[in-house]
């Protein structure tokens, strides 16, 4: 067995990825690869993570890994991640949510959006950066979910560049994902259209019992102030809707603060849990209206085992 293919099953064990019958795995080099080669080693990687989806096959568990490079990957369409039971991974440090080196960014010149979108169904996606670098003028997205049952850990949803109103940095639409040390949206950019960090819609899904685990939502409000960390669309209508945020960071940085860090418009009966400990900074309020968000209640008898409305 080649040193490579010895590398490759040490990972895939360590990152719970079945291994079986006819599974691939694919290498992406943006310095050193070419989209010719044949992409299974260091020696001979691909170039782009197009080509690399491209070459994968649903059900199979094919693997991605992207090393981290000073060189991000520019690419020249928007990238449909369809395949069910594909996997991308970043090769470089397991950065908590920011500043992967291992990175997709939409350059501003090519003006398309999104950037990627994941419609496959069990994916596992690690330590990537997704970036919008297109300029403002129209509503601009960096990542769209519209699979159900995928993993993301280590995952930074860069804002995009344009701050037109309906702009978002992550569109989810699927149910039973859970995003683990994700980040969603910087602080690098100021927010002053009436944009999204995360949008939630039920789109051709049902957005359904999502989870976020220590993950961080981000911005830099000024201007205006419309933007919000977490927009829960008019669209959802599914009687019993969840979505839990556990031990998540809701943090505006300087300028305006936000009026509200969660504008929930879903009609139906629903609950936003926010299990643990969730911290608010720069937000003025938690949400304009809290009756269907609930946190643990710490001043009860209980101490924190009771949860109600937010406050």
């Amino acid at each position: 067995m080649s040193l490579w293919r010895r590398e490759i099953k040490r990972y895939l064990s360590a990152l719970a990825i079945p291994q079986g019958p006819g599974q691939k795995v694919y290498l992406v080099d943006t310095e050193n690869g070419d989209d010719t080669w044949l992409g299974d080693g260091w020696d001979r990687p691909l170039k782009t993570t197009i080509e690399a989806e491209d070459r994968c096959v649903a059900d199979r568990h094919d693997t991605v890994f992207f090393v981290a490079r000073d060189t991000q990957d520019n690419p020249a369409a928007s990238i449909l991640w369809d395949k069910d039971y594909t996997h991308l991974i970043g090769l470089g440090p397991p950065l908590y949510g920011v500043g992967q080196r291992s990175r997709v960014v939409m350059a501003a010149a090519t003006a398309l959006t999104p950037v990627i979108t994941f419609s496959g169904n069990g994916c596992i996606v690690k330590n990537m950066q997704f970036n919008q670098e297109k300029a403002a003028g129209a509503a601009s997205g960096v990542a769209i979910v519209t699979g159900q049952r995928c993993f993301f850990e280590n995952v930074f949803f860069m804002c995009p560049t344009a701050t037109d109103a309906a702009s978002y940095s992550l569109k989810l639409s699927g149910g039973e994902n859970v995003f683990l040390r994700c980040s969603i949206g910087q602080t690098t950019l100021v927010r002053t259209g009436a944009s999204y960090g995360l949008w939630m819609h039920k789109g051709a899904g049902d957005n359904q019992r999502n989870k976020f685990v220590k993950c961080e939502l981000k911005s830099w409000g000024g201007g205006t102030g419309t933007h919000v960390l977490l927009y829960v669309d008019v669209d959802i209508n599914n009687e019993g809707w969840t979505q839990q945020f556990e031990d998540c960071l809701w943090h505006n940085l300087l300028g305006v603060a936000l009026a509200q860090a969660i504008d929930d418009n879903c009609t139906a009966a629903h609950q936003i849990l926010l299990r643990g400990h969730n911290a608010f900074a720069g937000c003025t309020l938690i949400a304009d209206d809290l009756v269907d968000i609930l946190a643990a209640d710490y001043a009860t008898a209980y101490r924190g085992g009771l949860m109600a409305t937010a406050t």
